[in-house]
């Protein structure tokens, strides 16, 4: 493991923060390294507000979307509103379902099945469509790429919206209208979005048309901010707003279906991004990676606790199961893995079992970049076809190298770290050797060493009660605006290091030279290196500050990521 430390902040910037905010240097350095160099973009960040969103008229195609379902209500036409099946694709439906069923529309909402239609838009979901007159769908977290089947859609006079955020290809599918801040031709301020914000910006958007309060989207605001961690969007400009705000639905009002999650798993403290991350969306995502992406959706429009309690628990039943396959596939492929000594010589790893699961592979990708840092493309058999998912190191663009081979792909789609492909069996080994040379081109011995960021150094006296009440301000945490990693120098325990719980140390750290300011910390996973407080060795300390909560108590803690030896 390489530390990085961050030198991006300017001295000038930082003393400015300092001057205008009346702030310590350490939180100025962090404004500065996050792009805030100002009064009023500080008081923009650590004050999220709805007048900060964009008019979503500013969006390519709104006004058509929007006017189209107008003229639906209007006629009484049936809508149906389809949605991917993972955590993204599930809010944005249960949003805009919900919306619209509090209009009087007559509205259905689709989920395509993962194994028998695939992601996104689909030719089976079209028939349904048409065979049960429904002539306006409603497409969310998908549908960028799906040309053939809106020109389907199309013969069968089905009109398309569709509500995506990512990459377009080449030529946009002929869809009545399509919503995209990544379309080239469209100046939205903002293109972060998750398929969920997509679909709060249409909802929003026909409360304007309609000249309705948009306090009505606080009811759906929930739905966002789970869409944002599970999706790892940025969480910057209009991300934060919503996850913000989204955040304090979760943890005041929320929807009986997230609430039944959240009391099922005995979750007593306030939800962070991260508990979003590991406790709400693996359980949304168990649904449809193990049984049907619909079952999320009901989980999500139940409008009382008993009915979301009898989903919940189906749900959480699911998630047990899912954990146990990613369990035994990821133990499988570490096997392959390490007993192909051809394997061991790649920059990048495929590995392929017919009998896997298809609903966990990008989970066990995702485990074994953990362990081999490299690349990584899981696959197995579906439906006569080679499917899989796809996952990256920091800094490497994997969906561009998948599309680097796309000649020998039947579809693809994703995102920078995380992509989706699905082949024909013949193509397997030509697929996995061409991914190999592209990554072996395009790829530096650096990006293969896992890489520590870190915001700065510091001394623990830096750390007083001023300093950590705007560090908290610096949350919701996720992608371009990350908790912040302090690392600090000669460091020591005070003797009574101890290992509790599953391999975990629990510590009391002070610093060499001022022994008097002293912090409780704890490192997980790390028990193997009790040793190295035992012996009382200096250390450099590589942490998170967070605010521990025991009787009643608060009191500052240190999560301890990484040490190094003086």
């Amino acid at each position: 493991m390489r530390w990085k430390i961050n030198t991006s902040a300017s001295a000038s910037t930082v003393n400015k923060l300092i001057d205008e905010l009346n702030i310590d240097k350490v939180n100025a350095t962090l404004l500065a390294q996050r792009n805030i160099t100002n009064f009023d973009a500080a008081r923009n960040f650590f004050r999220p507000a709805y007048d900060q969103l964009h008019d979503p008229f500013l969006m390519k195609d709104m006004d058509k979307a929007i006017s189209r379902i107008q003229t639906a209500l209007q006629n009484n036409e049936k809508i149906l509103v389809f949605g991917d099946y993972d955590v993204d694709g599930t809010t944005a439906v249960a949003l805009v379902y919900g919306y619209l069923k509090t209009t009087g529309a007559q509205v259905r909402y689709y989920i395509p099945d993962r194994y028998s239609e695939g992601y996104g838009i689909s030719f089976k979901g079209i028939d349904y469509a048409a065979e049960n007159d429904y002539s306006l769908v409603i497409a969310l977290d998908c549908g960028i790429k799906a040309n053939d089947k809106i020109d389907y859609a199309n013969s069968k006079n089905i009109d398309f919206i569709i509500c995506d955020h990512h990459l377009p290809g080449e030529e946009l599918p002929k869809a009545y209208a399509v919503l995209d801040p990544k379309r080239k031709d469209c100046s939205y301020p903002y293109k972060e979005l998750s398929g969920c914000g997509i679909g709060y910006k249409l909802i929003q958007a026909f409360l304007k048309a309609t000249e309705q309060s948009e306090e009505i989207l606080e009811d759906y605001i929930d739905l966002v901010a789970v869409s944002i961690a599970a999706d790892i969007v940025p969480i910057t400009g209009e991300n934060r707003v919503l996850a913000h705000f989204g955040l304090k639905k979760l943890n005041t009002l929320s929807r009986p279906g997230f609430r039944s999650i959240i009391d099922l798993n005995k979750f007593k403290k306030d939800l962070t991004i991260t508990d979003l991350v590991f406790v709400i969306a693996p359980r949304i995502n168990a649904a449809g990676r193990i049984e049907h992406g619909s079952k999320a959706v009901e989980l999500l429009v139940s409008d009382t606790m008993q009915k979301a309690e009898a989903v919940a628990k189906g749900i959480n039943v699911t998630n047990l199961q899912r954990k146990d396959l990613d369990q035994a596939i990821t133990a499988e492929a570490i096997e392959m893995i390490e007993a192909n000594a051809e394997l061991s010589t790649k920059k990048s790893t495929v590995v392929y079992h017919e009998d896997w699961h298809k609903g966990v592979v990008g989970i066990v990708a995702s485990r074994l970049v953990e362990k081999f840092y490299r690349p990584t493309i899981v696959l197995t058999k579906s439906n006569g076809k080679i499917t899989g998912s796809a996952r990256s190191v920091k800094d490497f663009d994997v969906y561009e190298a998948i599309d680097a081979c796309s000649e020998l792909l039947e579809q693809f789609g994703g995102h920078k770290y995380a992509a989706g492909l699905t082949l024909a069996p013949e193509n397997m080994q030509l697929f996995s050797d061409k991914f190999e040379q592209v990554v072996r081109a395009s790829i530096t011995d650096d990006l293969l060493i896992p890489e520590q960021e870190i915001d700065l150094e510091i001394n623990f006296n830096d750390i007083g009660s001023k300093f950590f009440r705007v560090l908290k301000q610096f949350a919701p945490h996720g992608p371009g605006n990350m908790t912040p990693v302090f690392v600090s120098d000669n460091v020591l325990d005070t003797g009574y290091a101890k290992i509790v719980g599953n391999n975990h140390l629990k510590l009391e750290l002070y610093q060499n030279e001022n022994p008097a300011v002293k912090f409780a910390a704890i490192a997980f996973d790390k028990g193997d290196y009790l040793s190295h407080f035992k012996k009382r060795l200096p250390l450099k300390v590589c942490y998170t500050i967070n605010e521990n909560e025991w009787n009643g108590l608060k009191s500052v803690q240190l999560m301890v990521k990484e040490f190094q030896l003086i």
